[in-house]
């Protein structure tokens, strides 16, 4: 009996499986009661963590949101706002926590590609008066998931915390794919991050973990986040089975992101030249691709059904745009035959 051929997925780089030796080292992974600061892997994890951002201390926890909801809990104080791009994913995927675990609310500010200009941040702070709730955070991501993987310019970011710096307001970094950053720009993550208050990233994503993410900070910080952490159930006993891949992924997964960019190119490239389909593949920076579907008899809906029927697995945005996103999952020969599929169903649907 012939096996079913396994689909391309490419609606995410959370899709990815764990390595043969993420799996070996969770299998043999020193364990103690996290709660008790007793797991010899997971605080080995942190101490990694904290020495690759040069910072004094870093926390994990079980997923990007709760790392990013943490840090604005212990970053703000009920009453406040919180200024972010407008496609965040802190914004539009985080389901409001900012308001119920931390009282604050959002201040969105539009942006280009996910990028906010200085001047906008600038003058999205408010007045200092009684009767408006002030400014208590900023908060960036890099790269930007909605903005096409786009990589986070160093001068705007040195900009922009700069203005946090004179105004006594917080900053911090939404880094889930922070090292695809770096790997793309050739520079360290701690050079990148320089100046946030806090950083979360994740593991599970195209470093490959099955389960987790980061945040780093100083000392003082990251023991509030502990405490907000338990507060939100994040609290795990035996976790240095999980944090075992985590060690693994810092060390065997960073460089490899290249590859995954590298067939980012090579998909959007070919997007590019099929009829029916509309890129920037100029604008391809790291693992994700967006584009959009022009004179098909389909919306984005219909148009990644139809793909899936075929195996080709993507991300429908909104009524025209899809997302794609490389991984190590995916190959070269992955990608040629996404290409393949995606010119078969568009000349199906060319109006």
């Amino acid at each position: 009996m012939k096996m079913e051929e396994k689909p391309i997925d490419l609606r995410s780089d959370t899709v990815t499986r764990p390595t043969p030796a993420m799996r070996e080292a969770m299998m043999n992974a020193e364990v103690g009661d996290d709660v008790y600061l007793e797991d010899p892997t997971v605080n080995k994890l942190q101490d990694t963590a904290a020495t690759l951002f040069k910072r004094e201390a870093a926390l994990f926890v079980p997923s990007g949101t709760m790392g990013n909801e943490v840090a604005i809990h212990i970053l703000t104080q009920p009453g406040q706002e919180v200024i972010l791009e407008e496609s965040s994913h802190i914004f539009n995927f985080e389901l409001s926590s900012m308001a119920i675990f931390s009282g604050v609310q959002a201040r969105p500010i539009r942006g280009h590609r996910g990028i906010i200009d200085p001047e906008e941040v600038k003058r999205a702070i408010r007045p200092k008066a009684y009767y408006i709730s002030p400014t208590g955070l900023i908060c960036l991501e890099n790269t930007h998931n909605h903005g096409g993987g786009t990589i986070y310019p160093l001068e705007l970011i040195q900009a922009i915390i700069s203005l946090a710096r004179s105004e006594g307001i917080h900053i911090h970094l939404d880094g889930a794919r922070i090292f695809n950053a770096s790997v793309a720009l050739n520079r360290e993550v701690s050079e990148l991050t320089k100046g946030f208050d806090t950083i979360m990233f994740c593991l599970s994503k195209g470093l490959s973990a099955p389960v987790g993410s980061m945040l780093v900070g100083s000392r003082e910080l990251i023991e509030k986040a502990r405490i907000a952490r338990k507060m939100l159930g994040g609290g795990m006993r035996q976790v240095g089975i999980l944090a075992a891949a985590g060690l693994v992924a810092l060390e065997t997964m960073v460089e490899r992101l290249k590859i995954d960019h590298q067939n980012a190119a090579l998909l959007a490239e070919g997007i590019a030249r099929i009829k029916g389909l509309r890129i920037d593949s100029a604008a391809v920076e790291t693992n994700i691709v967006i584009f959009q579907i022009e004179g098909l008899k389909a919306d984005a809906q219909e148009f990644a059904k139809q793909l899936n029927q075929r195996g080709l697995l993507c991300h429908p945005f909104d009524h025209i745009t899809l997302r794609m996103v490389t991984h190590k999952d995916v190959n070269r020969e992955d990608i040629l035959k996404a290409l393949d599929i995606m010119e078969e169903v568009c000349a199906k649907l060319l109006r």
